[in-house]
């Protein structure tokens, strides 16, 4: 045995940081007790599942490296990490869940959130223990967290988006955005891309469907700074038969057609039944196999298309056809490219292979395929409605080019969210510690146990510039209260927050750190919402499984 725990001994020094990977709370490890012990149990809970995204907050953040038997993610986005935890304890699944609703509306701010729910509830945990009733506590949070938007809302600072100050303005919430991730070193290339790529989505009234319309492209192989930004369409070469090379290339003004048919010849089905009295008459048959095909083939021809795409497969016969004629097509093209072609175009999809005329075709200004790494790409320029981007992502590993595109999406989701709310606060926790401010001088004015909740309430606001502080390699405390001084005490102190760089404070609106004030917004209100629920729950009732295996 003393062998053993000395071999014991060694796994956790070798583990780095004196512990092994941990799995996050078990369902077996679920408290079935009720009232106070319960309401203990999902606040410890929940507290772990925090202190699992706790490091990755801010430009000083450490990265997770997540293993689920198959496939190994790198990650410091707080909603990748928590999806691939499977977080079984079901108190603690609402932390998963807010972080998801902050991804889905804002895109940023993810772990922040966590940490504040999870900074709450440790905060309240003292109340809870000592007898207060849990509503009288989710009354006040429920009041804190109101006042607390309210307070964001009045300190945001609104920008004009067609002068020369709001386009600095989103490039820098995208530089913010970017401070945090793996290639922030790398922001100075992709924060104007992104920037461009959602303006222009904004100028054509359709920043709602940035997902759809602004695809992420990954090629391994390459440097992180051969990554670029097509204005119009890119897609990988689709799957080719024999008589692909001969296709023209190139086009400048071409006309595109887009497909939801098979050019391909098809046999007649199995089941299918003709019957013929002469051995010529069968010839008449395969005849008119070929003749559905060439007449399919034709039509495309006729139209004055010099692009076919199709959603399906465009088979060898019209593979050589359409090359011998000068025109280029692409089989089994994704749904998602085709669409954003049709976008970016102008044309419309076709089901059938009848009835074409003028108005179904699109233009692009140039058509080319261009070799990027080791694959091939259909590129489509200066295309008419100039509502669609594509960003193209070069890197090392997989890894890396997996944790670049949730970077970038992250930051286009950050200026979605400036280009609607027309306004941004100081980031660095110069906003947190200034609604702080706020939340204490208020409790005073309030009367009973309220003054002590809304007080945790703003205490536990400032666990943002703490976990800066920390995970940046710096003393916390003697930070916090120059923080808590310089705001309490100068009327220019509202927007300091913590210097990364230094390793003290500074003024971050000056220094270009800035967040739209929705995301702020979002992220305050969900935490609050979310500790009110995990502070309502005083029972866990785990339904158990039928014992007749044929029951529901």
């Amino acid at each position: 045995s003393h062998k053993q725990a000395g071999n014991n001994q060694d796994a956790r020094k070798m583990s780095g940081f004196g512990m092994q990977p941990g799995i996050i709370l078990l369902r077996e490890g679920t408290d079935t007790s009720q009232g106070k012990a319960q309401l203990i149990s999902n606040i410890n809970a929940c507290q772990a599942v925090a202190d699992a995204v706790r490091t990755t907050l801010g430009p000083g953040g450490m990265d997770k490296l997540v293993f689920d038997g198959r496939n190994v993610t790198i990650s410091n986005d707080g909603a990748t990490i928590m999806k691939l935890l499977e977080i079984a304890h079901p108190a603690a699944k609402t932390l998963v869940d807010i972080s998801m609703s902050q991804d889905t509306e804002v895109g940023d701010g993810t772990t922040s959130v966590v940490l504040l729910a999870g900074e709450m509830l440790k905060q309240l945990k003292s109340f809870v223990e000592e007898g207060v009733h849990p509503q009288v506590i989710i009354r006040n949070v429920r009041e804190a967290g109101q006042l607390a938007v309210q307070k964001v809302s009045d300190l945001a600072v609104p920008f004009d988006l067609d002068t020369e100050e709001g386009a600095d303005m989103l490039l820098k919430t995208a530089s913010t955005a970017l401070n945090s991730k793996l290639i922030s070193s790398h922001k100075d290339l992709f924060a104007p891309m992104i920037v461009e790529a959602a303006r222009t989505l904004h100028a054509g009234g359709n920043l709602e469907d940035i997902d759809n319309l602004v695809a992420i492209k990954k090629i391994p192989g390459g440097d992180v700074r051969q990554s670029f930004l097509v204005k119009g369409v890119a897609f990988k070469k689709t799957f080719s038969y024999a008589g692909f090379e001969q296709m023209t290339k190139q086009f400048t003004n071409p006309k595109v057609l887009l497909l939801n048919v098979e050019l391909e010849l098809k046999s007649e089905k199995e089941n299918a039944e003709v019957r013929i009295t002469d051995p010529d008459q069968y010839q008449s048959i395969v005849d008119a196999e070929w003749q559905v095909i060439y007449d399919k083939l034709d039509a495309c021809v006729d139209c004055g298309a010099n692009i076919v795409l199709s959603k399906l497969p465009v088979g060898d016969l019209a593979t050589q056809y359409f090359a011998d004629r000068g025109l280029f097509c692409a089989g089994r093209v994704e749904n998602g490219d085709l669409k954003r072609v049709a976008k970016a175009t102008g044309a419309i999809v076709q089901t059938s292979t009848h009835g074409f005329h003028e108005g179904i075709l699109g233009t692009c200004g140039f058509f080319e395929e261009r070799q990027v790494g080791d694959e091939r790409f259909n590129v489509f320029t200066e295309c008419p409605a100039s509502l669609t981007s594509t960003i193209v992502l070069r890197g090392g590993t997989e890894q890396f080019i997996a944790e670049s595109e949730r970077s970038v999406h992250d930051a286009l989701m950050v200026v979605k969210r400036s280009l609607t709310s027309k306004s941004v606060v100081a980031g660095g926790g110069a906003i947190e510690m200034e609604v702080a401010k706020y939340l204490k001088a208020y409790a005073l004015t309030i009367e009973g146990k309220g003054q002590l909740i809304v007080a945790a309430f703003a205490k536990a606001l400032e666990v943002v510039p703490r976990q800066l502080c920390e995970n940046s390699g710096f003393d916390s405390t003697d930070i916090l209260s120059a923080l808590r001084r310089k705001h309490f005490h100068d009327e220019d102190g509202k927007w300091f927050g913590v210097d990364i760089i230094k390793g003290g404070i500074c003024d971050t609106f000056e220094a270009g750190v800035w967040e739209p004030s929705d995301n702020k917004c979002n992220s305050l209100a969900s935490a609050a919402e979310a500790a009110c629920v995990i502070l309502s729950i005083d029972e866990t009732v785990i339904n158990p499984r039928s014992e007749d295996p044929g029951g529901a």
